[in-house]
């Protein structure tokens, strides 16, 4: 990797690792699962909003482009779900040298995700 500081400034801190040495992590930060809980309860705002749009037979072409904002905040969701999968799954797999078996099973989930 090379410079080891450049990597935890742009990946973060190894899972299990801290300044080098290895410890026992206990993970206790939720944020992963609270950003992915407000955007899909923004989600289901916008959702709503589009029934009411639908509803008072708004511009059609505004109803499309509100569409299409969900189906992004939407992708962006499964990005953030897949992208905190990798990262605790992988580094798992590492410790545990299962590291094939992973990488099987994160093609198969992208592949997935990318329908």
């Amino acid at each position: 990797m090379g410079n080891d500081s450049y990597y935890n400034r742009i990946i973060g801190t190894p899972y299990g690792y801290l300044g080098g040495e290895r410890v026992v992590q206990v993970k206790s930060d939720n944020a992963p699962k609270e950003d992915v809980l407000r955007r899909l309860k923004k989600i289901e705002g916008q959702v709503k909003g589009l029934q009411r749009m639908v509803d008072q037979d708004k511009y059609c072409v505004d109803i499309l482009i509100q569409i299409a904002a969900v189906r992004a905040a939407i992708n962006k969701v499964g990005v953030l779900i897949v992208e905190s999968h990798s990262r605790e799954c992988l580094m798992r797999a590492v410790e545990e040298n299962r590291q094939d078996e992973s990488v099987e099973e994160l093609v198969s989930v992208l592949a997935k995700f990318m329908k």
